[in-house]
């Protein structure tokens, strides 16, 4: 029976009162099924329905924050299921991030209503002596837990990436240049659609009939900003953005200092016991010897990063720009120890 399939039978079997669930913490066991265990961390309801009351003349539905987390949950797990499928051989660490992410986000959930605590809206108290540095200090505190959440969500870009490591993109691939010109295109223009659906939405306040995304997209968009997470009145937030725009930036930067590499060409230099050489074929900084160093050199080559290839009979470390001053460190030590 297929992981997924048998952790939807248990969940409905839990549901339905056949397995006990204990209060602290919802633990569904599948090692018979592949070695993985499920864990949902516990939720604090009592204080979510506080949080909820102090924002809200709603009546909170009992259980629904622990139900928006698992379903975050579910999702990871779905994920690390899949990339279970490709790459078998790394199960238990992806399952640990899985397990990573169930029990960080349970911790960011609980955070939030905390801080959904500190003071009511002004709806709620009124606005006669209302704290507003209180509301303020509440605020910056939802900021922070809001840029924690993002945070988490990046365990989910770990375990994808592993399913995806035969896409990453390398140096010193033949191609590299024109994968990561075409990854920074992809992302310029994500960036230009989050910001012209964002536009759309402030003149019509609405996503019907938004040219930038299809009728699924929209759908879509439309249930995410429904969620107790997305806390501003736009449909692309704020951090969503920046987080592309950041990365986009590293991308170029990368972009750029491969280009000027691939540019300046292979270099070499010689050294009395040693060749030093800058591979930009391959992208790679490399320290050639004639035999085997001494166990006191091989110490100051692998504390500055550099690693033994038997495919290029090299010492060698990542061309950039990190990789060129531990090279500058090596070189400096290896003459000193020389004499």
């Amino acid at each position: 029976m297929d992981i997924p399939i048998a952790r939807n039978i248990l969940w409905k079997n839990i549901i339905s009162g056949i397995f006990t669930v204990s209060n602290q913490q919802t633990i569904i066991n599948l090692e018979n099924l592949g070695g993985n265990t499920m864990r949902y961390y516990e939720i604090n309801e009592d204080m979510a329905k506080v949080a909820h009351d102090m924002m809200s003349f709603r009546d909170y539905k009992t259980g629904s924050r622990t139900a928006e987390y698992r379903a975050e949950v579910d999702r990871a797990y779905k994920i690390a299921d899949e990339a279970v499928k490709y790459r078998p051989e790394m199960q238990e660490k992806i399952y640990g991030l899985a397990d990573r992410y169930a029990k960080k986000l349970a911790d960011n959930y609980n955070k939030r209503s905390r801080i959904g605590t500190m003071c009511p809206s002004v709806m709620i108290s009124g606005g006669s002596n209302f704290p507003t540095r209180k509301k303020e200090r509440q605020n910056n505190a939802y900021d922070n837990a809001m840029k924690e959440y993002q945070e988490i969500q990046k365990i989910l870009e770990k375990i994808e990436s592993i399913e995806r490591g035969k896409d990453i993109i390398k140096s010193g691939d033949s191609n590299a240049i024109e994968q990561l010109e075409k990854k920074v295109a992809q992302m310029t223009a994500y960036q230009e659609m989050m910001k012209k659906v964002n536009a759309y939405y402030r003149k019509h306040k609405t996503l019907d009939g938004c040219p930038e995304l299809t009728p699924d997209e929209i759908e879509s968009l439309k249930a995410e900003m429904q969620s107790s997470w997305h806390y501003e009145s736009k449909p692309y937030q704020t951090f969503a953005l920046s987080n592309n725009r950041q990365n986009l930036r590293r991308y170029e930067h990368r972009l750029k200092q491969l280009k000027e590499a691939k540019e300046a060409g292979r270099s070499e230099d010689d050294m009395e016991f040693f060749k030093v050489v800058e591979n930009t074929e391959i992208m790679r900084l490399q320290l050639i010897f004639d035999g085997k160093p001494d166990a006191d050199v091989r110490s100051v080559l692998k504390s500055n990063g550099f690693r033994w290839s038997p495919k290029n009979s090299a010492w060698q470390r990542h061309l950039n720009t990190n990789g060129r001053y531990a090279m500058e460190r090596v070189v400096k030590e290896l003459r000193v120890m020389e004499g």
